[in-house]
């Protein structure tokens, strides 16, 4: 086994055979040692006959180093870069433009000039986009069928088999020199140092640069940052402890860096510094700009376009961009213009075989009359997209707060009672219907009370419909996160794309669905909304909408998940509602 120093030197002169001869000063300043040291690496390194006398390496020294040649490269391009929004919408942030190439085409051209051609590309958000670079490049494509629901241990699980002398790469890191080696002594993760405050990964190390500790946070630090090099006993090591923990629930949620400090007295992984210069992870569109001016005026975005047509703006204007966190089906973000506040909303995957955009528009502008909703400003009724005011300091509704909630049921009440016909319907049983056989194509609706929920639900249309209800215009999605409130005590009712004419009592329904009440409490919210005992009638045929609610929602919400959008505990929430207020409604009809 070869010293590092031997490496350094064996390594640096295989990649200058051919060149014109150096000599001993010229290598001792290309390797950063001292000229003496030099002198006496290259006695060594030649009576071991690792080189000849004229300093080029001998067949010894070319087998001296082929246990650390580097096998392979995996690059990581399955996840979906939120905080990039909203250009990230649009494609994968791997396939961003900067300064005239492509981030993943410039990194595969960095790893094919070091003579690494061996690379594997893990995709899944977007895949196809990625696809033409197998037959470009001649490189892998592997799927990472489950990026959207597990943590980047999931693509490295995809690869285990191809794991050992490997660079783990990120395909949205750009390096302005490139970093990668033919042959690497040891494994390593490169590293910037962060003068001040930072929340990124910080390093403590031991005096030979082993990786001892890592906290998230940190001060005057090194920190994780670029590519990573596995040697063989870092892969092997590694994948056994990934596959004797991947079925945690808890590990396929994390990023493997997080696993690999867990057993960090197991796994030795040394530092690799660099200028912070040489790596930049563009995190924001805001970063790419100083890094890439051309992204002040030329995105290269449709949405920027959409932006710039309906506030008359130039793109340079739009600034401070970040996703916002909130709903279950679109993407939205949030961006600054000519000094003032505004929201963007994405329509996500899938919405609109379920979603008629022109009756949200029709919807909106009943709403905006009605003083229900004026942060409204466009949205284009084909594509689905929109652009609303930003309500600062906004908080949502709380379920137990009595004002708020007597606030919202007064907003719904003036919706129902207005006398508005947008000429669209939200045709509840029509949606359930369509949910339900497309999860019976799929087997979705394979558990074991799923023919009891259907029929419970069943017979409470049947007494719901005898009712004979008049329809109205309703919100259709009427729960806490859609009602904000902003710092001067204002409620709005945003988010109108589920909204139509239908029953009333699909908008309660939708509100006790989504909350955490008892059936007494329901029946309180009811009282609430009619500022009055309803008579028995009612309150019935209200407490079922309730159970026919949740069981919409919780239908719609396997949809979500079987086209790879997950809900979360909402799923199992609305399937325990529909129960509990679908038997108190019934009881009710049968007993009343």
């Amino acid at each position: 086994m070869l010293s590092e120093n031997q490496f350094k030197l064996l390594a640096y002169l295989e990649k200058e055979s051919g060149s014109a001869e150096y000599t001993q000063r010229e290598i001792a300043e290309s390797v950063g040692f001292a000229l003496g040291k030099t002198n006496q690496l290259l006695a060594a390194l030649k009576d071991e006959r690792l080189i000849d006398e004229k300093n080029m390496l001998t067949e010894n020294g070319r087998k001296a180093l082929e246990p650390y040649r580097v096998k392979n490269a995996v690059i990581m391009a399955a996840g979906m870069s939120t905080r990039f929004a909203p250009l990230s919408y649009e494609k994968p942030k791997a396939l961003m433009e900067v300064k005239g190439e492509l981030l993943i085409e410039r990194e595969i051209r960095q790893l094919q000039e070091a003579g690494i051609h061996d690379i594997i590309l893990v995709t899944g958000y977007m895949k196809e986009k990625l696809f033409y670079l197998a037959d470009k490049f001649g490189i892998d494509v592997v799927v990472n069928e489950d990026y959207y629901r597990y943590n980047n241990t999931s693509t490295i699980m995809r690869v285990l088999k191809e794991l050992g002398n490997t660079y783990i790469c990120s395909s949205d890191n750009y390096f302005t020199k490139n970093p990668f080696e033919k042959y690497v002594y040891r494994a390593y993760y490169s590293a910037v140092y962060a003068p001040g405050e930072t929340d990124e990964y910080c390093l403590t190390t031991a005096r030979d640069g082993r990786i001892t500790k890592v906290d998230i946070g940190g001060r005057s630090a090194w920190y994780m940052l670029g590519h990573v090099y596995w040697d063989r006993e870092f892969s092997r090591r590694f994948t056994e402890i990934l596959k004797n923990e991947y079925e945690k629930p808890a590990t396929k949620q994390m990023l493997w860096e997080d696993l690999y400090i867990q057993h960090i007295k197991e796994l030795d992984l040394y530092i690799r510094k660099y200028d912070e210069e040489e790596i930049k992870e563009f995190d924001s569109l805001d970063e790419l700009r100083q890094f890439d001016e051309s992204y002040w005026n030329h995105t290269h975005s449709a949405i920027f376009k959409n932006i710039c047509g309906v506030l008359h703006c130039e793109e340079k204007d739009i600034e401070h961009i970040h996703p916002i966190k909130t709903g279950l089906t679109n993407l939205s973000f949030f961006f600054t213009c000519k000094g003032k506040d505004y929201v963007y909303r994405h329509p996500g995957v899938g919405t609109n075989a379920y979603i008629n955009r022109e009756s949200e528009a029709r919807s909106m502008e009943a709403a905006g009359k009605l003083g229900l909703d004026d942060t409204f400003i466009y949205m284009d009724a084909k594509e689905g997209w929109k652009i609303s005011y930003f309500v600062e300091d906004a908080k949502t509704l709380d379920y137990h707060n009595e004002k708020q909630v007597k606030e919202a049921m007064r907003m719904l009440r003036r919706l129902h009672t207005a006398g508005v016909d947008t000429g669209f319907e939200f045709d509840i049983w029509k949606q359930i219907k369509t949910f339900e056989e497309t999860l019976r194509a799929s087997n979705r609706d394979d558990f074991t009370d799923a023919p009891d929920l259907a029929q419970m639900i069943e017979e409470l249309r049947g007494y719901t419909d005898a009712d004979g209800v008049r329809k109205t215009l309703c919100h259709a999605d009427s729960y806490d996160p859609n009602f904000l409130i902003g710092k001067d005590g204002k409620m709005y009712l945003i988010d109108w794309e589920y909204s139509g004419m239908a029953d009333p009592a699909v908008d309660l329904g939708t509100f006790i669905a989504c909350s955490d009440y008892s059936v007494d409490e329901a029946k309180d919210l009811i009282t609430t909304y009619f500022d009055e005992v309803p008579g028995d009638e009612v309150m019935r045929h209200y407490m079922a909408y309730a159970g026919i609610l949740s069981y919409y929602w919780f239908v719609w919400s396997l949809y979500q998940d079987s086209v790879g959008k997950t809900v979360g505990e909402w799923m199992y929430l609305w399937y325990r509602h529909t129960k509990m207020y679908g038997k108190a409604a019934l009881a009710m009809y049968e007993t009343i």
